[in-house]
């Protein structure tokens, strides 16, 4: 049999030049975590993972095979036919891993390849691309981050996606983890990836700053929902002279309101955050804040919510090192926001920034 194995690096090389990524593990494997970009086509689905599993331990690895290969056979043609559409014609290579790169996917390669695909078999399957991913934030070096600030509702993802149009190079560590950064940072968006998910995804937008580069992004705590930051991309974000965005109440409560078109229909789910501020708010307040929601008064809501919690909370964030752009009017203020970039990367990371 032809050796179709292939290191990481190779993968990833021929992944940037646009090779499909299949990934042969269960379902439950491949949304807990995988490579970004990969497709899913399961060898096994979970009951049959763990029907195979227990075999294995029960009556040992022969009888395993055996009654892999059983569940298998019927859905082979299927699996290729997968692989075909995922393709959609074209004919880039297909590098196809598991947990290891064990037999699941030295199975799924095998038949690939007997279809006619251009098919590797990724060495060390996840279990090498999680170890890299590790190594890189633990050891790597990427270009420059340059931080949006700014109290709640000023717009810094709204920002953040004016300048990508414009051509600046942009991290949405926020888009990356599927929330907003706030006690109501979930509501309305997809279930957040897994913290090795989120962590793959954000090697593999680091991994495109080179080291004399930079990227915009925007300040966040250690924690975004439930995913934690890396350690050094963390402290990377507190390197830079800040960006600080100002802007009216009014204008943050628009702002605030755009992020949730869908507000009416997740009123009931608004209640349960609102609720959890008690101790930090009182229950008299609290209890003034439901009504505001009952009677579907959002502007004042949101405006209460600003004022009474979430600017004492953040005022703390301003840092000592920051640029001030005022956000009104916003042609003016986006033209000042691209100056006081432009500014910072004149200067060496860190050092005093004139505008």
């Amino acid at each position: 049999m032809r050796d179709l194995s292939i290191t990481l690096e190779q993968a990833l090389a021929l992944r940037d030049r646009g090779a499909l990524l299949v990934d042969a593990r269960s379902p439950a494997e491949f949304a807990a975590a995988t490579i970004p970009g990969a497709i899913n086509v399961p060898v096994f689905d979970d009951e049959e993972r763990h029907r195979v599993g227990l075999c294995y331990a029960e009556e040992g690895k022969r009888q395993a095979r055996r009654l892999g290969v059983d569940l298998v056979s019927p859905k082979i043609p299927r699996m290729i036919a997968t692989v075909e559409e995922a393709l959609a014609g074209g004919r880039p290579p297909v590098i196809v891993f598991c947990w290891r790169g064990g037999m699941r996917s030295r199975s799924l390669a095998t038949f690939l390849e007997l279809a006619g695909f251009p098919v590797r078999q990724l060495t060390g399957g996840h279990k090498a691309f999680r170890s890299h991913v590790c190594r890189f934030f633990a050891d790597e070096e990427w270009g420059r981050l340059l931080v949006l600030r700014g109290l709640t509702g000023v717009g810094k993802t709204r920002l953040l996606q004016k300048l990508e149009r414009d051509g600046y190079p942009v991290i949405d560590l926020e888009g990356l983890a599927n929330h907003r950064g706030s006690a109501f940072g979930a509501l309305g968006l997809p279930r957040q990836p897994s913290q090795k998910m989120f962590e793959a995804l954000l090697w593999d937008r680091l991994r495109q700053i080179p080291t004399d580069g930079y990227a915009l992004t925007e300040g966040e705590s250690k924690h975004i929902g439930r995913v934690v930051l890396p350690e050094r991309v963390y402290a990377a974000l507190q390197v830079e002279t800040s960006l600080w965005i100002e802007a009216s109440l009014a204008y943050r409560v628009r702002v605030i309101l755009d992020d949730y078109p869908a507000r009416d229909q997740l009123r009931d789910q608004f209640a349960v955050p609102i609720r959890a501020l008690k101790e930090r708010l009182g229950r008299e307040r609290i209890e003034e804040l439901l009504a505001l929601l009952d009677a579907g008064e959002w502007e004042e809501l949101t405006a209460r919510l600003m004022v009474d919690y979430y600017d004492p909370l953040y005022r703390h964030t301003r840092p000592d090192r920051r640029i001030e752009i005022a956000m009104e009017p916003e042609e003016r203020g986006m033209e000042h926001l691209k100056r006081a970039i432009a500014a910072i990367l004149a200067v060496e990371p860190g050092e005093p920034v004139s505008l």
